[in-house]
């Protein structure tokens, strides 16, 4: 866990890569940047924004690596409200990014995938970034799909959720959370 202050934001990229994409300090999404105005609550004393990077390695079990990093990162910052929701969302998101994001991403199969968590006031991220170019989309399976609801279920308990791609490859694909 990291808790960085600072007062200034960071300068303006041309265009983040599935390669050099980490946060930087004061990331936030563009789409949610109306959610920080009005936050209630006011980051912990001396903490303006708190990060936490994990990169995942390309297999089904850091999946779970990375839900038990989320939860041991939102009780540091004694979030534990979000916990529950968070791990879900966390989950869903994780599998996409390995599932789907990895496979379609052949030629650059060895790019990882990054899951980080930013802290504003009582409202996290989760942002997953992966080299695939493929874009999330909501789906409609049928009854018999064994699958296809991960995005609804993120959808469902996020205040906003949303991706972008990443120049030349890659995006990344982020949810909002507060308690």
């Amino acid at each position: 866990m990291i808790c960085v202050q600072s007062t200034r934001t960071a300068p303006p990229r041309p265009a983040w890569t599935a390669l050099d994409w980490w946060p930087p300090v004061g990331w936030w999404p563009d789409p949610a940047r109306d959610l920080l105005s009005g936050s209630p609550a006011s980051p912990p004393p001396g903490c303006a924004a708190a990060s936490a990077t994990f990169v995942l390695p390309p297999s089904t079990e850091s999946v779970h690596s990375a839900r038990s990093f989320t939860l041991g990162t939102l009780t540091g910052w004694k979030l534990d409200d979000l916990r529950e929701n968070m791990e879900l969302v966390v989950s869903e998101l994780a599998t996409n990014a390995i599932r789907h994001g990895l496979r379609l991403a052949a030629t650059h199969s060895r790019e990882p995938v990054r899951l980080s968590l930013i802290r504003r006031g009582d409202m996290v991220v989760c942002a997953l970034n992966d080299p695939g170019a493929g874009s999330p989309a909501l789906r409609d399976p049928s009854p018999l799909d064994v699958g296809g609801l991960g995005l609804h279920i993120v959808e469902s308990l996020s205040v906003r959720w949303g991706w972008a791609p990443l120049a030349p490859y890659g995006k990344i694909v982020w949810a909002v959370l507060r308690p």
